[in-house]
């Protein structure tokens, strides 16, 4: 997130380029928000809605600057809390402008094969997570159609 410098004296967070901790803060104020009955923009109310079906992650979100500082290394067997919650909110913007085409539907079969939204959301991320890492690997852009062929081969898998 920035900080909107265009002389308006508006302030508010623009989701083009976060820095790491802007996004942790991000999140953080946004958990903050939501205990303390703050009012919220869309995505922080969109953020908030996540992190209520994240218990797990309250501790990591409690303080700005214990998040800030934090290290989440996976061969220590610590999930990041903030990568996560940033796919979940990744996906639920694909799925609402259904970017790329076909995501919505596929998202949709996931979630109604699997009765959850949420873990429909976790198979996603793991296609997601799969179309990026291959990207990167590559050099080449992300594959939209092979990702969500992705999500539709696990739609359709028991």
């Amino acid at each position: 997130m920035q900080s909107d410098d265009t002389g308006t004296g508006d302030n508010a967070p623009i989701m083009f380029a976060p820095s790491q901790n802007d996004v942790r803060r991000f999140f953080c104020d946004a958990y903050r928000k939501h205990r303390d009955g703050s009012p919220l923009t869309p995505l922080e109310a969109l953020a908030a809605d996540w992190i209520a079906e994240h218990p797990e992650y309250h501790g990591d979100l409690a303080d700005a600057e214990v998040a800030v500082a934090a290290v989440y290394d996976v061969d220590a067997g610590r999930e990041n809390p903030f990568l996560h919650l940033s796919m979940h909110l990744s996906i639920s913007e694909q799925v609402s402008i259904d970017q790329p085409r076909g995501i919505k539907q596929a998202c949709e079969l996931l979630a109604a094969r699997r009765g959850s939204r949420h873990d429909a959301q976790h198979e996603v991320m793991e296609c997601l997570g799969q179309m990026m890492w291959e990207s990167q690997r590559s050099g080449l852009p992300p594959d939209g159609a092979k990702y969500i062929d992705c999500v539709r081969r696990r739609a359709t898998r028991d």
